[in-house]
């Protein structure tokens, strides 16, 4: 257990630094431009298909839960508004007093201040807001109502597209990735950090069920704290395999699976906490870093127990 909490916080520690912010930035942007380009392709589509499924919910589930994503999508803004306003006041009066790292730990602590400020509000004044928006949905006509809960879940499906591309490039560049992590922090430590990137058949076959389950399981988006559950398990599913194969990888050279499996609870736990980035657009780029960072610490701890 103790190895699996120093492996989260050397993740924690991990992603503040500024070389991982380069990564994590870099990549996100890209994959981020190339998923909207593709939605403004591909946007009527997406926004009929998901219309043609919400006519099979009932009224009463896409009102209530309408009001429920509303809430959540109302959180959401507020968070990154709240960000922008704080990083912009704040960085241009100290950004030549800090160091590089000290200022991505400062970008990184403002995000989580306001995500958590925000937060305490909506656990104590949760039921006034999801009233206020169920009664406004309750004064709309069906066919509004279809409609808005069309785009949001369009918003979703190109968000899920961008989670998805940041872990098959995160899995593509981990060597590169990892091997700066060794010679920074372990820089006396032999690891095979030339190994060969060998996954791709895998990570793809791991896509195409996330998609298949994602399309089946779609209907349960729509309840509560189930939500919740089913995109916690898809993004954790989603990461795992695909990470702790490669840094396993880097770490032992080969890749034992009997031997993962020892280590199978710890790598569920990695991979989950990785995933709840994810919650939060922008930071959900460091999501799969923080990730294996946690990982390749916590292998290096039990290979050299």
């Amino acid at each position: 257990m103790q190895d699996f909490m120093d492996a989260v916080v050397f993740g924690f520690k991990g992603v503040f630094k500024a070389r991982t912010m380069k990564f994590a930035m870099t990549s996100g942007l890209v994959i981020s431009a190339v998923w909207i380009v593709i939605g403004m392709f591909f946007w009527d589509g997406i926004i009929s298909s998901t219309s043609s499924i919400l006519t099979f919910i009932p009224f009463s589930m896409l009102r209530s839960n309408g009001a429920w994503m509303l809430s959540a999508f109302l959180w959401l803004q507020l968070v990154l508004v709240t960000f922008a306003l704080l990083f912009s006041f704040l960085g241009n009066i100290i950004v030549e007093k800090i160091s590089r790292d000290k200022y991505a730990t400062l970008s990184i602590s403002i995000g989580l201040a306001s995500a958590i400020f925000w937060g305490v509000i909506w656990f104590f004044e949760h039921d006034f807001i999801y009233s206020k928006f169920l009664r406004l949905l309750t004064w709309l006509p069906f066919e509004t109502i279809e409609k808005g809960l069309a785009y949001l879940i369009g918003f979703y499906i190109i968000y899920a597209g961008i989670v998805v591309s940041m872990i098959f490039v995160t899995s593509m560049f981990s060597s590169k990735f990892l091997s700066e992590v060794k010679e920074r922090e372990f820089p006396y430590d032999a690891m095979h950090d030339e190994y060969e990137y060998n996954n791709m058949k895998k990570t793809l076959k791991d896509a195409g069920i996330f998609i298949g389950i994602s399309i089946v399981s779609f209907p349960l988006l729509f309840i509560p704290v189930i939500n919740f559950i089913i995109l916690v398990g898809l993004w954790t599913w989603m990461m795992k395999d695909t990470i702790a194969y490669d840094t396993a990888s880097f770490v032992f050279g080969t890749v034992e699976k009997e031997k993962l499996k020892e280590f199978k609870t710890s790598i569920w736990g990695l991979n989950m906490i990785g995933s709840l980035f994810n919650f939060i657009p922008v930071f959900n780029v460091f999501g799969p870093y923080f990730t294996e960072l946690a990982m390749f610490y916590y292998l290096k701890e039990k290979r050299d127990a």
